[in-house]
C-alpha cells in the first residue's frame, strides 16, 4: 500500500518531534506551510500552550504581504514578525521545528526572517 504525501510528512514530523521540545525560556518555533499561506507559532511544550503566533494572514503585515512578489518573501516577513513579537515578550531564542517539511524554500525563509529579526535559532 502506497503512503500518501501527507502520511509521509506526518512520519517525518513524528521523527523530528521525538528530538525537539520547547521550554518557557526556549520555546519551539513550529512552522506550517499550506498552499497559499505560511503559519508560525512559538510553543511551550512543558505546559502545552502557544505563546504567540504569526502568519501571512496577520493584521500587522497584511499590506506588506500584498506587496511581496513571492511566497518566499511573504514567509520571511512572517519570520520577522514572529521575532518582533517574541522580543516584546522577552524571548530571544527558540528551537526550530520544521514540522516534517524540508528545510528549504518557504520553511527556510521563516527561519532566516526570524534570525534577521534578532532571534537565535
Amino acid at each position: 500500500m502506497k503512503l500518501k504525501k501527507e502520511d509521509l510528512r506526518r512520519k517525518k514530523k513524528n521523527r523530528v518531534r521525538k528530538k525537539v521540545s520547547g521550554t518557557p525560556e526556549r520555546p519551539r518555533l513550529s512552522v506550517y506551510r499550506s498552499l497559499n499561506h505560511m503559519y508560525a507559532q512559538l510553543i511551550d511544550d512543558t505546559t502545552g500552550t502557544t505563546i504567540l503566533a504569526a502568519s501571512t494572514k496577520s493584521k500587522e503585515i497584511v499590506e506588506d504581504v500584498k506587496n511581496a512578489k513571492s511566497k518566499v518573501e511573504k514567509s520571511r516577513l512572517v519570520g520577522k514578525l514572529l521575532a518582533q513579537k517574541a522580543k516584546e515578550k522577552g524571548i530571544e531564542a527558540a528551537v526550530f521545528d520544521r514540522n516534517g517539511f524540508r528545510y528549504h524554500g518557504r520553511v527556510k525563509a521563516v527561519a532566516e526572517g526570524a534570525r534577521e529579526g534578532g532571534m537565535i535559532i
